[in-house]
């Protein structure tokens, strides 16, 4: 799940230099490797599990533990929590609803809510479930009522009530369909009103609808005991252990829980590399529907798509605080990829390097261990203030006595660390922020350094 904890920007991974022609997919000790010096030598990971099929059929490689002390090895049937990737579940549970003709994409979405709750609208539009679907709903990233007593399970008190006074309270700031900005409020919205008019839990749906035709019996949101057993702990990005999330109100935008073993039966029957009464419905889910939502970027029912290389990668990732997913596919190599993590680091660039080789793989440094220095805290009045990462992604930086905390928009605050007079460090994730002064000492700016890139914000009234 692009989730609510992640401070780095939705943004393109970058490609390798083109080739003329496309490597053969890497063999399993090659994939191992891979592994290996992401776990063992960068550190970025406990355990990561990958899962190809093709024509050929399926295949697994695994390296790592369920814990960093522990004997326990990671495989096809461990299950990780998926984050984001949950959307992809959603929104063909959507479109299963319109071939059922329970629904229309251009139904209001105000049409399955009670009526007590005013959904938002602009200049006489209202926002549609295509909308939700495809993240142009105007709807912000996360809602403006979002405080969690436990920032180690953050979705977990959020409740319908609050939802509803969300979205009751709303003002939209752009008009509607007119702008991608990724939303786990619409995509858990749109979640939400699949259960209401289905009469029954999200989860439910799911395994209704989806698990069961596809014999997917490790996909579920609450394990029973068998799949706990089967859970691998999750772990933050510095590798520190972390608390599973549940998403008991936003449940459509990345509760599910699932297994590379499962992954690949969701992948093939997108693929049509298996028989299914769900391929034409899940093929319709492909289709594009939001053009330019980035560079070499559109938009499908949940899916995103990358236009590079002459070919198309449609794809969904996902982060909560103790894992990473990716799930995608090349339709015309009919070739499908799924990378499964027990840490917070991203591993998207593994999974779409072995969709196509020409897209790189990153090189992460390993995290060198900081330590908090003592400065003179009444810097942190300079710094207090409002840095603008991007239109509508502003980072808040409050003093509170001898901590200085930071807060990007629809995320808690976290409390970051001194290293010196003007760096800054997060010890809840692998992050720093350098702060920018004038020649007067006046702090006009800020970078956030994360994932190999530098993200200036400036400072804004």
């Amino acid at each position: 799940m692009k989730t609510a904890f992640h401070i780095a920007l939705f943004c393109l991974l970058a490609a390798a230099p083109l080739s003329s022609a496309v490597a053969a997919i890497p063999t399993d000790a090659e994939i191992k490797a891979i592994l290996r010096e992401r776990i063992e030598v960068a550190k970025k990971a406990v355990a990561i599990v990958v899962g190809i099929v093709d024509e050929r059929g399926a295949r697994v490689v695994s390296c790592g533990r369920f814990e960093r002390d522990s004997g326990r090895e990671v495989d096809g049937d461990t299950v990780f929590e998926i984050g984001s990737a949950t959307k992809v579940f959603t929104t063909a549970l959507l479109q299963d609803m319109v071939e059922r003709g329970k629904m229309k994409l251009d139904d209001p979405v105000a049409k399955y809510l009670p009526k007590s709750v005013q959904m938002p609208a602009r200049d006489g539009r209202e926002v549609h479930l295509l909308d939700l679907a495809t993240h142009t709903s105007a709807l912000p990233r996360m809602p403006d009522n979002f405080a969690p007593k436990d920032p180690h399970n953050p979705y977990s008190d959020y409740s319908v009530a609050q939802m509803y006074a969300c979205l009751s309270g709303c003002k939209l700031a752009r008009d509607i369909g007119s702008k991608y900005e990724y939303s786990n409020l619409g995509m858990g919205l749109l979640g939400h009103v699949l259960a209401l008019k289905a009469a029954r839990s999200y989860e439910s749906l799911v395994v209704e609808r989806i698990c069961r035709p596809l014999k997917m019996e490790s996909t579920r949101i609450k394990l029973d005991a068998k799949l706990k057993a089967r859970l691998a702990p999750g772990h933050t990005e510095t590798l520190a252990p972390q608390a599973n999330w549940d998403l008991p109100t936003l449940a459509g935008a990345g509760a599910l829980r699932s297994t590379i073993h499962d992954l690949l039966k969701f992948l093939s029957a997108n693929l049509g590399l298996t028989k299914s009464s769900l391929t034409p419905t899940l093929r319709k889910t492909h289709a594009v529907r939001f053009h330019g939502a980035a560079p070499e970027l559109d938009v499908a029912l949940g899916w995103h798509i990358y236009h590079k290389f002459g070919g198309e990668i449609i794809w969904h990732n996902g982060q909560t605080g103790g894992y990473h997913s990716f799930i995608g596919f090349d339709p015309a190599r009919r070739r499908g990829v799924a990378v499964l993590s027990n840490s917070a680091n991203s591993i998207d660039d593994i999974a779409l390097h072995l969709l196509d080789s020409r897209y790189a793989l990153a090189k992460p440094k390993p995290s060198r261990e900081r330590k908090a220095a003592r400065i003179d805290y009444s810097l942190y009045d300079r710094y207090a203030g409002r840095y603008e990462l991007a239109p509508g992604l502003i980072f808040t930086l409050r003093r509170d006595g001898d901590r200085l905390t930071a807060q990007l928009t629809g995320q808690h605050a976290m409390e970051i660390f001194p290293e010196s007079a003007t760096e800054f460090f997060y010890k809840a994730v692998d992050a720093q922020i350098t702060f920018v002064n004038d020649a007067q000492g006046k702090t006009t700016a800020l970078i956030l350094h994360q994932h190999g890139r530098d993200l200036p914000a400036k400072r804004i009234e």
